[in-house]
């Protein structure tokens, strides 16, 4: 208990927002806290640098703020701007100063104008973003570079609460030359009264085109209606089934037993590799559970828009809890299966998913580390996140495993199992495994589809995604239609007299993952990422997202199918 607390107060001390956050209210002459958090190429937002990394101004206020958890998670490293902000005081051409620009400097200003760099500011909160300069055509031959020397803020307010601003760059400086010269850097300060409430402010923020319920129910009520009409087909064919199966076997004893009701002897029988699919049932089932809870969460507007970092911290402390769910889990499903090694079992559960993302994190975070992105976590982070899985997240999925290994749950399972299994007719080509695994994805990839777009917008560009009721909504239809696909598919298996269902079910339900890892090399071609870092993130860490996609959705498809399979066998009378 005491270690659980330990963890509880490193992950929620680290998160704590700092003490020069601001409180959102000013007196006239009140600093207005403002801060640099990153620069970059606009077009690869995860190669992002420090400030400071560039040769602006720089003085005693252009100090790095001490970083939280949410910080480095989202890929910003707030330094407080050198620039003097008052609260209703304006300020018109204020020096901030001059600067003597060598040639290796005007070369990484040139570098990164070539690059597009911009930076992000946040002032009261309110983020602002701005290109460090300008290049164009110079005759034939070259391009000329422009580098801006002027920032003029342009303030609203609304009483003692900052409610927009904007701002605009001014007076380009010609770079071009390799030369040293002397570059005078200054800004302005305007402020203006607004209307705009406080509460309201960040509406500015949210573009039109994320008010796309309209597209997302069309498309919704598209696969739902689909879905229902091949329900329907399912539900009569079955009911027929069970129908014939229903009459006195007195009455038919010279007829032979046809289709799934031939296999009742088998269908039971446990799967190979049984400690595998326990263990990724209980990974699974934690994955859901935390999905499920970021949702809610985020029903409340609990994160703000443009922090990712309170997203993943949450998302963090959220999976570590969840492990006492995927312990339990693992351990009573393996238990009802008749194993006997339920530790080994339990290790299983804890490194399937969490050891390939620890991997990937440490490979990824190697190259961070090598080209010096704002993206490296330092050896400290990285030591907290261990304490965190290890005081808090291992103990929980130990006690979870023992919950589950001591309730000595048995397994329900309406027939008998024969002995020996009986051969498996050969199939025809449509009933090849790898063809239902298609098939199983295409639904509920055509449903998210347009979500798709706008999710992987706000992870990787620069969209604001908000709107966590529809996503909520579309989530539960995911699971929903995943489970029917999954459990159609089961039934034409076991039709055609084939028993080996278990991790076939749990294979219809994941597949979705894999078309959505595949219409992530889409999304990349069609967007302006080319660098080897954001290329490497991108895929990197896409394939754990979708790793953790097909184990959820797998777990959701196996229980379908489990007590869809219960339930027809409990229907029939079984020798």
């Amino acid at each position: 208990m005491a270690a659980a607390l330990l963890a509880l107060i490193l992950i929620l001390g680290v998160t704590t927002v700092s003490s020069t956050t601001s409180s959102h209210r000013y007196n006239a002459s009140d600093p207005v806290p403002l801060y640099i958090n990153k620069i970059g190429p606009y077009a690869n937002p995860i190669e992002s640098y420090r400030y400071l990394d560039l040769p602006f101004c720089s003085s005693e206020l252009a100090r790095e703020e001490k970083e939280t958890l949410a910080q480095v998670l989202d890929g910003g490293r707030p330094v407080v701007a050198p620039f003097e902000l008052k609260f209703r005081v304006d300020r018109e051409s204020n020096t901030l100063c001059k600067k003597r620009l060598k040639r290796e400097d005007l070369a990484k200003f040139r570098n990164a104008i070539e690059k597009s760099y911009f930076f992000e500011m946040y002032l009261d909160g309110l983020p602002i973003w701005g290109f460090i300069g300008d290049q164009y055509w110079f005759g034939s031959s070259r391009f000329k570079f422009s580098l801006y020397r002027k920032l003029e803020f342009v303030i609203y307010y609304n009483g003692d609460r900052v409610c927009t601003v904007n701002m605009t760059s001014h007076n380009p400086v010609d770079i071009t030359e390799d030369k040293e010269m002397e570059v005078e850097f200054m800004y302005s300060v305007k402020w203006k009264e607004t209307s705009i409430p406080f509460e309201r402010r960040m509406d500015v923020y949210i573009p039109p085109e994320h008010r796309h319920w309209f597209s997302t129910m069309s498309s919704c009520i598209l696969v739902v209606l689909l879905t229902g009409f091949f329900a329907a087909v399912l539900i009569w064919v079955l009911r027929n089934d069970l129908a014939k199966y229903a009459i006195n076997d007195d009455l038919i004893i010279d007829q032979e037993e046809t289709g799934w009701k031939n296999i009742h002897g088998d269908v039971f029988r446990y799967p190979k590799y049984k400690s595998l699919l326990a263990a990724s049932l209980g990974s699974g089932t934690r994955l859901l559970f935390v999905l499920t809870s970021m949702l809610i969460i985020g029903l409340f507007d609990v994160f703000p828009p443009f922090n990712q970092g309170k997203f993943g911290s949450a998302l963090i402390l959220i999976y570590v809890l969840a492990s006492f769910l995927a312990g339990y889990t693992s351990t009573s499903f393996y238990c009802q299966l008749e194993g006997t090694n339920w530790a080994k079992n339990l290790i299983l559960t804890e490194f399937l998913y969490s050891g390939p993302l620890f991997l990937m994190f440490c490979f990824l975070n190697t190259i961070a580390n090598m080209y010096n992105v704002n993206a490296a976590m330092s050896l400290g982070t990285i030591f907290v996140l261990l304490l965190i899985w290890i005081l808090l997240g291992s103990p929980l999925l130990v006690l979870g495993g023992i919950v589950g290994k001591n309730q000595k749950l048995q397994f329900q399972a309406p027939c008998q199992t024969t002995k020996c299994p009986r051969d498996i007719p050969p199939l025809p080509w449509y009933q090849r495994s790898i063809l239902k695994v298609i098939i199983a994805g295409i639904l509920p990839s055509i449903m998210i589809y347009l979500q798709l777009y706008y999710i992987l917008s706000s992870l990787w560009a620069y969209r604001v995604y908000t709107m966590y009721g529809v996503l909520f909504m579309v989530f539960a239809l995911l699971l929903l239609v995943t489970a029917f696909v999954t459990v159609a598919l089961t039934y034409f298996q076991l039709a055609s007299e084939d028993h080996r269902w278990w991790w076939r079910s749990f294979f219809y339900g994941g597949s979705t993952g894999l078309f959505i890892y595949g219409y992530c090399f889409y999304y990349y071609a069609q967007s302006n990422m080319s660098s080897f870092i954001q290329k490497c993130f991108f895929f990197g860490y896409m394939a754990c997202i979708c790793y953790a996609i097909f184990l959820m959705l797998a777990t959701v498809g196996f229980h379908a199918s489990m007590l869809f399979v219960r339930h027809i066998y409990q229907s029939i009378k079984c020798e």
